[in-house]
């Protein structure tokens, strides 16, 4: 069963089996606008979400920046840039996945913060559906979804382009996952993950 996320939710990434989690997905799912035209028949405006992550150092020194321009990082991979979002309704996938395989993260990696942008500046409350899950798979394949945002629907999202999602961070040898849900007044992905130094690590 998911867990719907709050704010500063700490997330165990232990298996219900026993072992920790080694694998593991962040996706972000959302649709294209609906605009009425001149005639009032409907038509889509394309809605660019960018989910990115950021690793730190122990003394919360950036050391990588995986986003749609740099796909891949040490043990982090970016599924790449949709531009558009689900046109014809929700299809029960993500458009853009990060997947963090934590047994091949540098050791130097202390923190791995996720953020996502609005790179047209369109409103999250503007989307008709938006959502953010944390869950053990791969891009195409959901095994099992640990926790999970809404981020169109509720209501302190709106107004706002860019937002904090979360961050794995390394407690005494072991990952442990946190959601933070806070959106911030950056426009830009370098504002944004100078946000997460100064604020949230």
């Amino acid at each position: 069963m998911a867990v719907s996320l709050q704010k500063g939710q700490r997330i165990s990434l232990e298996k219900d089996g026993g072992g920790q989690m080694t694998q593991l997905c962040v996706g972000v799912n959302w649709g294209a606008i609906d605009t009425k035209g001149f005639f009032g028949n409907s038509k889509k405006e394309a809605v660019d979400l960018d989910a990115s992550c950021a690793t730190f150092d122990a003394n919360k020194n950036v050391l990588e920046v995986v986003y749609f321009g740099q796909l891949r990082g040490q043990g982090i991979q970016h599924s790449g840039d949709d531009m558009t979002g689900d046109v014809d309704g929700d299809d029960g996938l993500d458009n853009e996945v990060i997947v963090v395989n934590l047994e091949q993260v540098s050791a130097t990696v202390d923190q791995i913060v996720f953020v996502l942008n609005s790179f047209q500046g369109q409103d999250f409350k503007s989307i008709p559906f938006a959502s953010i899950r944390l869950y053990e798979g791969t891009p195409s394949r959901v095994d099992t979804v640990h926790a999970k945002f809404d981020i169109a629907n509720d209501p302190k999202f709106a107004g706002s382009v860019s937002m904090i999602m979360g961050k794995l961070y390394k407690k005494e040898g072991k990952w442990k996952f946190t959601a933070i849900g806070d959106t911030t007044a950056d426009k830009k992905l370098e504002e944004t993950v100078k946000t997460a130094q100064t604020t949230y690590l």
